[in-house]
């Protein structure tokens, strides 16, 4: 059975960084986009990006362009989500998740983790 666990979370000043990483047991990363996902109480979960399965492509929402990128090691059965330029309007909830399609709809995710919580605060 496909298990998640996400780590890296914590607190970061504005301005600063985190590493998220997700690591991967019991399937075959490789057969699989893997999705970051963030939300806050009371709103809906939002999508970061997404890797793609095979050539590493990665897509990213308006808010993490340049500033968020997504990479992974198939080797460690690790994604990771190395986010910089952090902003307080970035604290969440970070999930990440595994679907066989190239897409960004939270639906279209088969298996999710138990998210890290980011914390952006001076």
């Amino acid at each position: 059975q496909a298990h998640f666990v996400e780590s890296g979370g914590g607190l970061a000043q504005p301005g600063g960084s985190l590493r998220l990483s997700c690591e991967t047991s019991g399937f075959t990363l490789d057969y699989y986009a893997i999705g970051w996902f963030r939300q806050v109480p009371g709103k809906e979960r939002e999508g970061v990006g997404y890797i793609s399965k095979i050539k590493g492509w990665t897509y990213y929402s308006d808010f993490a362009k340049d500033r968020f990128t997504i990479s992974r090691d198939n080797s460690k059965n690790t994604v990771y989500l190395q986010m910089s330029g952090l902003k307080p309007e970035d604290t969440a909830v970070y999930y990440c998740a595994a679907t066989n399609m190239a897409t960004m709809s939270a639906a279209e995710y088969d298996y999710w983790g138990q998210g890290t919580q980011v914390t952006v605060s001076s």
